[in-house]
Order: C-alpha cells, then structure tokens, then sequence
C-alpha cells in the first residue's frame, strides 16, 4: 500500500517491477490523475482510491509493506501521526514492513543558507519555530518556503514509529547531505558520477549524527512476527 502516495510516482514505479500495489490518497485530484495513469500503464495498479492514512479502509494483516512516504509531515499533530503509524501495522501482516517518511527538523535551516531565504527576517522567524518544535508554518504563503507541515527530528521519528509497535531499523538519510551540493545536477548528469555519488551516500545514511542533515528522513519499522 502506498498511503498518501500522490498521483503514484512510487506506485507505478513499484508495480512496473511486478508488485501488486494499492494506492490511497486524500487528495481526490490526485486520485482522479493516477486513475487515468493506471489505465494507460504498462503495469497498471492494483487499486486507487481516496482514504485517510488515519482510518484506512483496509481489512487487518494483509499486505507486505505500507509506504508513508509523505502523511507524516502533513499530520502536524503527534496523535494523528501515531494514528497513521498504527492504521499502517495493522493492515500489515506480521513481518511486514512500513516505510516511513519525515521532513528533517533542519531542512529550513539548511536549504535558506543554500538558496539565500535565510536573508529574509520572516524566514528566520520560520526557522526559529521549526527548531523550537518543528511546527512549520509559510504566513508569509511564499511558495518557496513550503507550506503547513511538521519536521522530525531524527529520534523523534524513530521514537513515534517504536511507540506504535513496530521495530525499528536505523533511521536513514535519504539525500545526505548531497542535497546541498552546489554541483548536484553535474553529479547527476553524468552516470558514472552519479554512481560514485551513491556509493558515497550509502556509506552514511545510517550515519545517525548526519541523518539531521539530509532534507528526507526514513525510518523502517517491522511488524513483528
């Protein structure tokens, strides 16, 4: 299950490798995009529906893995994150595992030095806020300085996806700190360079001192058996 999965860029990704995915978002535009996806797709999804990651509506133990690739920064409350944490391990058959995605508590601090944002006295006060508590919030509505949502701290993600009774794995960087390099797209544009840019990544993302410094974060909690 892809739960908030957008217009499915992971689901179609994943069921063009031949898994069975169903795809949940709350979002009915983008459901009504990745319907129209899934019936051109090679690999069309399993199932496509509107839902809420804190009331899936989805019968107990019954599928391998749940993606939460974004409602956890969007549920800017602990409860309701713990709620979709929770609604994730019980769709889960025992030894199933959810992938869990948070916004680092540092990824404002970080990308307004990168793009200059940090220059404006009203993003200093977002940041401030965002290190406080990590509740993020845009009043200024400038799109470049992302909207309503809540940033994890490393340990604080680990921490909710334990609390709801899963093991957790380390949790891991997903960019690194490549995000802030002035040369990415040169890295990226080249294959060999981006091979050697993975190889380097892959060799710290677990790194727990450096995981505040990826943009991402991901923690993978196990059902256990």
């Amino acid at each position: 299950m892809d739960v908030g999965g957008g217009t499915g860029p992971y689901a179609f990704w994943l069921s063009d490798l031949g898994y069975e995915v169903h795809l949940v978002d709350a979002m009915p535009l983008h459901i009504e995009i990745a319907r129209k996806k899934s019936e051109e797709a090679r690999s069309p999804l399993a199932s496509v529906e509107v839902g809420d990651a804190r009331s899936l509506q989805w019968q107990d133990a019954t599928v391998d893995a749940v993606l939460l690739m974004g409602p956890l920064y969007h549920l800017t409350a602990r409860a309701d994150r713990l709620r979709a944490l929770a609604e994730a391990r019980r769709v889960l058959r025992p030894g199933g595992m959810v992938f869990a995605t948070g916004v680092s508590r540092f990824a404002s601090t970080l990308d307004g030095l990168l793009k200059g944002y940090y220059a404006n006295p009203g993003f200093r006060q977002i940041v401030k806020q965002d290190l406080k508590d990590g509740q993020h919030r845009n009043p200024e509505n400038n799109p470049a300085y992302f909207t309503t949502a809540f940033f994890h701290h490393p340990s604080e993600l680990r921490n909710e996806v334990e609390a709801t009774g899963f093991e957790c794995e380390p949790v891991l960087g997903v960019e690194g700190p490549a995000w802030l390099l002035g040369n990415l797209d040169g890295y990226l544009s080249d294959k060999t360079r981006t091979k050697l840019l993975l190889d380097a990544l892959r060799l710290i993302e677990a790194e727990s001192s450096l995981a505040g410094a990826s943009a991402h974060i991901v923690a993978l909690g196990r059902r256990p058996a």
